[in-house]
């Protein structure tokens, strides 16, 4: 009989926490795959806490009975900061929420000077700020929220065009006359997608982070103390919350991410999760 493999649903507005699933693969070959892409709310980064709240607390209990995860992974900066707490009450599977790399950035900053570079909820976030005065009160941060760079994110990985102007006009506070931050923290999980552009509007030695890599180090410890369950899923498989023409167009690229089943939902998620509990 074949060995039980771990399962991880991933969640996220969109195919930002694409990111942070490349992490998981690359540290754990053995295991499956549920991502799910929220499109229809897309992005979260825009939206009110109690929507948020009231979103995933209403979806993870049907993706949970579809994908009996072992482990959950909210990969969205702007919902970890508002939903974890009422998730962990909701639902007895571990969950890790993915957070700012304040701590790490403050740690290695030469010129104690470091950046943000987030959605617009997440730096307006109180649980943003308590992670500043905790691990950077000794820093000046400039915070920097930017909903356009998640779809230039989102058009990259669609094999779209990417708008410099769009980005250099979001990174602009990152360049004053004077000191400009050494490191800038990529709060948001879409945007390690857009390094390579982010980094050729910023001056020359400044250091990019995000928390891909710590947040694979935490699902691998994890697992490592949890006892596989049984899945249905018998290959890494993607949902998207709503059927577009955007969604249908990203086939091809979720495939090369190692998802073999892209799933479109038309009617709810209740409608979907009732038409394959019997499978």
């Amino acid at each position: 009989m074949p060995d039980i493999l771990p399962t991880i649903l991933i969640f996220d507005s969109g195919i930002g926490g694409l990111s942070i699933a490349d992490e998981i693969r690359t540290r754990i070959q053995l295991c499956r795959l549920f991502y799910v892409a929220d499109n229809a709310i897309f992005p979260y980064g825009i939206q009110e806490e109690s929507v948020l709240i009231n979103r995933l607390l209403e979806l993870l209990p049907y993706l949970e009975q579809y994908a009996r995860p072992d482990l959950i992974v909210i990969a969205c900066n702007t919902a970890s900061t508002v939903v974890l707490e009422p998730l962990r009450l909701q639902t007895r599977t571990p969950i890790i929420g993915v957070v700012p790399a304040i701590k790490p950035a403050a740690q290695h900053s030469v010129n104690h000077h470091i950046g943000l570079l987030a959605t617009p909820g997440t730096v307006k976030r109180q649980y943003v700020q308590n992670l500043i005065d905790s691990f950077a009160s000794h820093c000046q941060v400039t915070k920097v929220g930017s909903a356009e760079l998640v779809h230039e994110a989102e058009n990259k990985l669609r094999s779209l065009p990417v708008d410099h102007d769009v980005i250099a006009r979001a990174l602009a506070p990152f360049n004053p006359p004077n000191a400009a931050p050494d490191i800038i923290v990529l709060g948001c999980t879409h945007f390690p997608f857009l390094r390579e552009e982010i980094q050729q509007h910023l001056p020359q030695g400044t250091r990019l982070i995000d928390s891909g890599e710590a947040i694979a180090r935490r699902a691998v410890s994890l697992l490592q103390s949890i006892a596989p369950s049984p899945t249905r899923l018998n290959a890494n498989e993607f949902l998207f919350t709503a059927d577009t023409p955007s969604a249908r167009k990203m086939a091809e690229t979720l495939h090369l991410h190692g998802f073999a089943q892209v799933h479109l939902v038309a009617n709810g998620i209740t409608d979907f999760t009732q038409k394959h509990s019997a499978t």
